[in-house]
């Protein structure tokens, strides 16, 4: 009789945890429901380079292992990352493509730690920008292609480092209206 409590006492704690889990996580997407991506590349915006991409997670600024859930870039997805004369455009498996305008680039770098995920020194690239409310936050990104090639994780970063540094072009470009 024993085994047999030991072993409802176990099946109960599972269950508590798993739903403590699937209650804090709907708690923050409560919580972070006023986080957008922008969404949609501009019409005329030219396309400069492509990386295949795990996008691994959006955090607060500077805090690595707290993680927002930006809509739509709420769970980790593989997709691409498409360099524009515009800004960067991430389009994931299953959501809506994300457009952050170079106006919006505040900071590319690399990282090698963030929630859920910890890889060799420098092999996540931190994108640092502003959602539609201005909020700072970082995106953490892995270039999947050529995966042992860092030469290709280099690139997408001096890609994403030119970017901040380039013009930024007027309301007008930036959304795709001509007149």
């Amino acid at each position: 009789m024993t085994q047999q409590i030991a072993g409802a006492v176990v099946l109960v704690v599972a269950v508590l945890l798993i739903l403590a889990g699937v209650l804090a996580w709907r708690a923050r997407l409560r919580r972070d429901s006023g986080l957008t991506a922008p969404l949609g590349v501009p019409e005329h915006a030219e396309v400069q380079a492509r990386y295949e991409t795990l996008y691994v997670a959006t955090t607060k600024h500077d805090q690595s292992l707290e993680r927002l859930a930006v809509r739509p870039l709420v769970y980790r997805a593989r997709g691409e990352l498409t360099i524009t004369d515009r800004g960067a455009a991430l389009s994931l498996d299953g959501s809506p493509t994300v457009f952050l305008a170079a106006a919006r680039l505040v900071e590319a770098d690399r990282a090698t730690v963030t929630i859920d995920r910890a890889v060799e020194p420098g092999g996540l690239i931190r994108l640092v920008w502003r959602t539609d409310d201005g909020t700072v936050v970082d995106s953490y990104l892995r270039i999947t292609g050529d995966l042992g090639n860092t030469d290709t994780q280099g690139a997408a970063l001096t890609d994403l480092q030119r970017l901040i540094g380039s013009p930024q072009p007027s309301a007008d470009s930036e959304t795709g209206d001509s007149e």
